[in-house]
């Protein structure tokens, strides 16, 4: 809503244009109609494009068509860059891991990263009790929980906030599978969980943001921040 007012007002300062950084897209997986739902995030955009936004960086929708559901040009980014990067650099003998798709439905952007590293690919599946786009990862603000409480008068189940989910490192200790390491961008402030937890490490991805800005400010060419960018990413 912050951001809806602030838009609006440089709108009616006659502002020539208002482009708003969101790197975490808020109800980007309710991108589609399931029953007698509503399509959330096809109203947002609406709501962005009413108040005057003229332009928006994001980063890594839930899903890339989402772009069509606004009027304006929309600049997606993407994070695997810095994620790839990252296992290269600090993860020593990574050529001997291998890339594990959680479903089969994740299965295309585990290739996209298996390909670019030059790994094994691995698909864990199972009898699913829903697909992946139906799945709380995140991308539902709030998402439903589950066991949720239910409140006796409403009887609509409680809400709670969820961050995105991170890629995980696992290894082999003892002869046992263990999380060595949990990695995540700083598209979500997280530096409480951070002291809570050692084992998450994060990779920051305000240098292609900011790369961004300055490029839309002076005119260039958005194409080189896509230049490593796969077709499944």
């Amino acid at each position: 809503m912050e951001l809806l007012i602030m838009a609006y007002a440089l709108k009616t300062s006659c502002a020539r244009n208002i482009i708003g950084v969101i790197p975490y897209f808020p109800y980007s997986k309710q991108s589609k109609m399931r029953k007698r739902g509503s399509i959330v995030c096809k109203l947002l955009a609406s709501m962005l494009a009413k108040a005057g936004l003229t332009h928006i960086i994001t980063m890594d929708l839930h899903q890339k068509e989402i772009q069509g559901f606004f009027s304006f040009p929309v600049d997606n980014l993407r994070a695997s860059p810095f994620l790839l990067q990252y296992i290269q650099e600090e993860i020593p003998d990574y050529r001997n891991a291998i890339i594990v798709a959680k479903s089969p439905d994740a299965a295309k952007r585990a290739q996209s990263y298996a390909e670019r590293l030059r790994l094994g690919l691995a698909v864990i599946h199972g009898e699913a009790q829903c697909t992946e786009q139906d799945m709380d990862d995140g991308r539902h603000s709030p998402p439903m929980v589950k066991n949720a409480t239910v409140h006796p008068g409403l009887e609509l189940p409680l809400m709670m906030a969820k961050e995105k989910p991170p890629i995980t490192v696992v290894g082999d200790v003892g002869g046992r599978i263990a999380i060595i390491v949990v990695v995540v961008t700083n598209t979500v402030p997280h530096e409480v969980q951070k002291l809570q937890c050692p084992k998450i490490k994060t990779v920051d991805i305000s240098l292609i943001l900011s790369e961004a800005i300055r490029r839309i400010h002076n005119g260039e060419s958005m194409a080189y921040l896509f230049r490593n960018i796969t077709v499944d990413d």
